[in-house]
């Protein structure tokens, strides 16, 4: 099992920045790579940023320029900075550790990976 647990989220204005963290504990080492996603109201969970166990990034298209992912192995903490934010970043951001029966970008997996249990970041315009 893991814990997820992120922190850092609030109210910021458009065109601010925040810094999302996310601390794991439990059996880190079976996981793959940890990621951050978001779900805004009304819409469907989504990637925001990957870091693979080889440090490979991924960004999502909206996000990329607009965000920097980092992982602290040694602390088992993923770190997301949100700059430039804008009303439709407005969401719940999510900390997940994917696993080896889940794949970061393919959302019919995402029921095998482990899930924080997300923090509100609201930007308001």
């Amino acid at each position: 099992q893991v814990q997820l647990v992120e922190s850092g989220g609030g109210l910021v204005q458009f065109g601010g920045s925040l810094r999302l963290s996310c601390v794991g504990s439990g059996n880190i080492g079976s996981l793959t790579g940890m990621g951050w996603y978001r779900q805004a109201p009304g819409k469907s969970r989504e990637l925001v940023a990957f870091v693979s166990n080889d440090g490979r990034i991924t960004y999502s298209d909206s996000m990329k320029g607009r965000c920097t992912v980092s992982r602290d192995t040694g602390r088992n903490a993923l770190y997301l900075q949100l700059g430039q934010v804008e009303p439709e970043d407005t969401a719940v951001y999510y900390c997940s550790g994917q696993t080896k029966g889940s794949r970061f970008d393919v959302p019919s997996t995402w029921a095998y990976a482990y899930w924080g249990q997300g923090t509100q970041v609201t930007v308001s315009s």
